[in-house]
Order: C-alpha cells, then structure tokens, then sequence
C-alpha cells in the first residue's frame, strides 16, 4: 500500500476544525483514468475521497475496488455500501473484505431502489437497513458477527451515515440521525445544502451530539440540470433564483465555481466541513479550494432570496 498521508480521516474527525472531502462515481467499465486524474488533483487538498456505490441504482464498477485503487494513490477512500444488492451476509463479507484491504472509512446507505436505474428489473433486496447495517459494522469491530459469532481478526472501521437538514419534518430528521449515532455512526455527510438557515437550524441540534457534520455543496452545472434534479431528484431542492442566474450565465462552469464558493463561504461557520459532489466536474474542485480563502463572497447574492437563502441573514 502507498498510503502517503500519515493522517487518517479517522484521526482528523473531531480535531481538523474544517474537513473537507469529495466522491465519486466508479466507471461503466474498467477504464479509471478519470478516478486517478481526479485523485492525482486533488491529493493533499481533500480529506478524503468517497465513492458510490451503484449512485441511483445504475450498474458500475464494485466500489470496493475503486476505493483500494484511490488507498494505493495516496488519498484515505470513504467506501459507500448500501443495503440495496445485498443481504447481511454479504455485507457482512465486504465489510470484512474491506478492512482486510486496508479501507476503515464507510459511509452506509439504505440505497435507491432499483426500478429508479438501468436495470428496473432488478430485485431489490434491502435485507436489513442502513441504521441496523451501522449496528452490524460496530458489531464486527467488537469481534462480533450480526449472528453473535467470534471472528478472527477484528477490522477497525469510521463509520459514517446521511443526513438531510432540509427534510420538511425535523423532528423526524433528528430521530433518524439519533438512531444513526445509536447503531455506530462517527460523522455525518448531507444531502445538498443550498438554504443555510435550514442548516443552522439542523446544526443547532445536532451539535451537542459532538459527531461531525459535512454539508453537501452539489456542483450545479445549468438550470436544466438543476430543475432536472429538482423534479426527479429525491432531497434536491435548488432555489429558482439560482436557476435564473444560470440562465444569465454566460460561462456554466465558471458561474458553477463561483456558486460553490459563496456557498461554502456561508456555511463555514455552520458545519464542520464540507462533502463536495461534483456529478463528473471534479476538474473543478481544485479551482474551488484554491479560490475559497481568498474569494469575496458577494453580497446580496440572488443565491438565497426568498425561499431558500444562502448567506443565512
């Protein structure tokens, strides 16, 4: 293994005071040229690098495999398993199987239902959830198995588990994230933030917890896509204002990078860091990093008027 950071993710939770970390998507196929482009730009610039798993249910390369790939160059992977394809033990194996292969951090999903994908034929399976999964992971890093058994050779794992600040009932958010910490999870990454008066209110119970909270920060690249994904898109919700000024933009990908850091900038002081999806624009996220110290945040940004502000004011 040529793990060159000598920090793990784990180490940073809890005493880095902003993470930041990004994912990606495996390929349709073998070629991953684009996955070590991406890690080769952003190595010692992010904490850490998730990747998917089946990301809306489309078939793609194992995620444990690319997850091993971005260890050995260098940068600590966040393996995203869901519920969806296997039953427990399955998920039993590759959880073991990871750790086996050096790979400690997992974020663990209940998974999209298959008739959303490429393959609607598919059976799901969704043998047990994501919270009972999280208790089945701590589990296994006490010597046990789901079914009480000893195991020789004990993995170390960080778990981490999903949270939606924006959810329409926050009571029901916050007994979900509850039940997370409950079964294992160590931190928390979101759904995309784009209301952060939505998200102080989120953090404000959440952070006696003490679990880190990473908000996502969704890279839009147009106002089709953005009302593509606000119509089909469970949890997305970009504000109109927002697809009006991607209307107006003459450049998709500077105004794309220049959203992502006013975001960022406004929700610094909220979260503990940030989850960066950049849906097949990473080349972007090191402009991003690069400009988010320096870059004067506009205000009275059109991000935020009205239903889903920004800025937080």
């Amino acid at each position: 293994m040529s793990f060159v950071d000598t920090e793990r993710f784990q180490q940073k939770l809890g005493k880095k005071p902003f993470l930041v970390t990004m994912e990606v998507n495996p390929p349709k196929g073998t070629d991953l040229s684009e996955i070590t482009r991406a890690v080769d730009a952003v190595r010692g610039q992010v904490d850490a690098i998730n990747v998917t798993d089946g990301s809306g249910a489309m078939m793609r390369a194992c995620s444990l495999a690319v997850a091993k790939v971005i260890l050995d160059a260098g940068v600590d992977p966040i393996l995203q398993m869901t519920c969806r394809d296997r039953n427990r033990l399955a998920l039993q194996a590759d959880l073991l199987g990871a750790s086996i292969l050096g790979v400690q951090n997992l974020l663990l999903l209940t998974g999209d239902d298959p008739k959303a994908g490429d393959h609607p034929e598919a059976k799901p399976v969704f043998d047990i959830n994501s919270a009972t999964l999280m208790k089945v992971a701590k589990g296994l890093t006490q010597g046990k198995d789901m079914a009480g058994k000893d195991l020789v050779g004990i993995p170390q794992f960080c778990i981490g588990a999903a949270a939606d600040p924006g959810a329409k009932d926050l009571d029901v958010e916050m007994q979900k994230f509850q039940a997370k910490i409950d079964g294992g999870a160590q931190f928390f990454q979101t759904q995309a933030v784009f209301d952060v008066l939505a998200l102080r209110a989120f953090m404000e119970r959440a952070r006696p917890s003490g679990k880190p909270v990473l908000a996502g920060i969704l890279l839009v690249k147009s106002a089709k896509m953005a009302r593509y994904m606000n119509a089909h898109v469970w949890g997305i919700c970009v504000p109109e204002a927002l697809i009006d000024r991607f209307e107006r933009s003459q450049d998709r990908r500077a105004e794309c990078v220049a959203v992502a850091v006013e975001l960022i900038q406004a929700i610094r002081e909220v979260a503990d860091g940030v989850h960066l999806y950049p849906l097949g624009w990473e080349d972007l996220v090191p402009e991003i990093l690069k400009r988010l110290d320096t870059a004067q945040t506009r205000l009275g940004s059109t991000i935020g008027r009205g239903r889903n502000p920004v800025a937080g004011s």
